[in-house]
């Protein structure tokens, strides 16, 4: 994957994490569902840094599907978070869009490398 784009990706995870780990804070009554939320979310960028170290392209690969399907889930709990709790609802909708920033972003490293791979 392209520095660049692995850095503004990483870097974009962190932000998000730390985004998640604020309303994590905030979430009451809803211990399972903010729990969930933040192992998932958190779980990204835990994946993409750990994708920067990956043993070949296929393990690279590997660790950003891992990490979009994270991203996935993320979206999923943020969907049922602004449904829970109405006061949350704008905020959960903001997060939804950037975890689909991030998914978009993943998908690109996904389909970059795997192009490269096809190329070799």
């Amino acid at each position: 994957m392209d520095n660049k784009k692995e850095g503004k990706l990483a870097r974009s995870a962190i932000a998000f994490s730390v985004k998640i780990v604020q309303l994590h804070h905030r979430i009451e009554n809803l211990g399972f569902l903010r729990n969930q939320l933040a192992r998932a979310a958190t779980s990204i960028g835990a994946n993409i840094h750990e994708a920067a170290y990956a043993e070949s392209s296929t393990d690279f690969v590997h660790k950003m599907k891992i990490a979009l399907k994270e991203c996935y889930e993320t979206e999923y709990w943020l969907m049922v978070l602004g449904e829970s709790c109405p006061e949350l609802r704008e905020e959960s909708s903001s997060l939804q869009k950037e975890a689909g920033g991030l998914r978009y972003m993943l998908i690109a490293s996904v389909n970059t490398c795997q192009q490269r791979k096809s190329f070799s």
